[in-house]
């Protein structure tokens, strides 16, 4: 395999302490990262702790994205929920809105729904729709961070967002795509190995073993390292490493060709 002119964002979800609990090593991965997607307060974070992940990322010189969720802190927005569409619509941009406040720039690159709201977008149209309908409302310019080969992601281009598909380094995935549910065993890989393996056959062949065992297309451009996993900056330096030995670049989305 070579990496040869491919280039890829990597990406993690941080900023997700919340009051007197800290969560993540977030003063380390964005030394690391190309991208971030900061909580919004909705499933993680608070005021503060946006703040200090702003100033953070915008020190390191880190591309900054939101990371907006159902309203579950107790549940870490991973419970899915009956919403309206308005509902939805009206917490995006909520969520959003709150984060940019923070930023010297009044700028964010792109948008990255979390948990229980980046999965039903996935595998939902009306809820898709609403998603990509707000972010394309508030700002065209943003990025939408789409689950990559998803219905999300083909409502996103008929719409003509501007579009970064993505795809995890240590999840595990259905053969239509679709992550495996958190309730499967093995659904978040631990084996460093197998996962920097995973991760390298899907940036340079587009293509991943779902958990069938099947090869399916798999392209993407951003990988996200989960910012709450024990092993997440082991993971983010060995991704690093293991994709500068095989010469492919790692850059923010906002300077990728084609997104």
């Amino acid at each position: 395999m070579t990496g040869k002119n491919i280039q890829i964002d990597l990406n993690a979800d941080i900023g997700e302490s919340y009051g007197v609990y800290k969560l993540g090593d977030d003063e380390k991965i964005v030394k690391i990262i190309s991208s971030a997607n900061i909580a919004t307060g909705f499933h993680a974070g608070d005021p503060n702790h946006m703040k200090r992940t702003v100033d953070l990322c915008e020190i390191n010189d880190v591309s900054i994205g939101a990371h907006p969720a159902y309203p579950d802190k107790l549940g870490f927005g991973r419970r899915d929920m009956n919403l309206e569409t308005e509902e939805i619509s009206n917490m995006l941009i909520y969520q959003i809105g709150a984060l940019i406040g923070f930023t010297k720039g009044k700028k964010i690159q792109h948008v990255k729904p979390h948990g229980a709201l980046y999965n039903a977008a996935a595998m939902n149209e009306r809820i898709a729709n609403a998603v990509v309908d707000t972010i394309m409302k508030f700002d065209p310019d943003l990025i939408h961070v789409v689950l990559a080969g998803s219905i999300w992601e083909d409502i996103a281009r008929s719409k003509n967002a501007r579009v970064a598909r993505e795809c995890f380094a240590d999840r595990a995935v259905n053969i239509d795509g679709s992550l495996v549910s958190r309730s499967i065993p093995g659904a978040v890989i631990d084996n460093l190995d197998e996962i920097i393996k995973r991760s390298k056959k899907m940036v340079i062949e587009g293509k991943v073993i779902a958990n069938d065992g099947t090869e399916i297309d798999f392209v993407a451009d951003s990988i996200c390292v989960h910012g709450d996993n024990p092993k997440a900056i082991l993971i983010a330096n060995s991704l690093e490493a293991s994709f500068l030995d095989e010469g492919i670049r790692i850059l923010p989305l906002s300077k990728m060709e084609n997104i």
